[in-house]
């Protein structure tokens, strides 16, 4: 499983023109699963995302968490985190979980980060997205949780 997280000041989700999920301060979670993707890494995950420190304290140090800077979170599928592309142009995505596979998983995955108390805005899985993200910082940062 793979999550780039950008910690931004608002992000917004757009599809067939319409803005079907929106947040102000918070993370934006680009997510990709592998074939080899179970429960247990999407629960690690969502751990990790909630109890990362990555807002300023009133010192400037990144020492706050989402949830002490009452943060949101916007989701959104991305398949092509596991594109492979050093031996051609034309990246593979065979490392990428099968659609049956990663919806549940998606979904699990956005359950489990609002069961920890952020408010969770979504894209639509598999749907050509327009995402608008204002990283604040810039502050990226590429978690992955292999399986085991």
């Amino acid at each position: 499983m793979r999550v780039l997280l950008q910690r931004v000041a608002r992000a917004g989700v757009t599809i067939e023109g319409e803005l079907v999920g929106r947040i102000e301060r918070g993370f934006c979670l680009l997510v990709g699963f592998t074939g080899t993707d179970t429960d247990a890494e999407v629960d690690w995950m969502a751990d990790k995302v909630i109890g990362l420190r990555l807002f300023p304290d009133p010192d400037g140090k990144m020492n706050l968490a989402l949830v002490d800077v009452t943060g949101e979170l916007l989701v959104i599928s991305q398949f092509t985190l596991y594109g492979a592309a050093a031996q051609r142009r034309r990246p593979s995505f065979i490392d990428a979980a099968r659609t049956e596979q990663a919806i549940p998983l998606y979904e699990r995955f956005c359950r489990e980060l609002a069961a920890r108390g952020p408010r969770v805005a979504t894209g639509r899985f598999g749907a050509e997205m327009l995402v608008e993200i204002q990283n604040d910082g810039p502050v990226t940062l590429m978690l992955e949780k292999h399986h085991g």
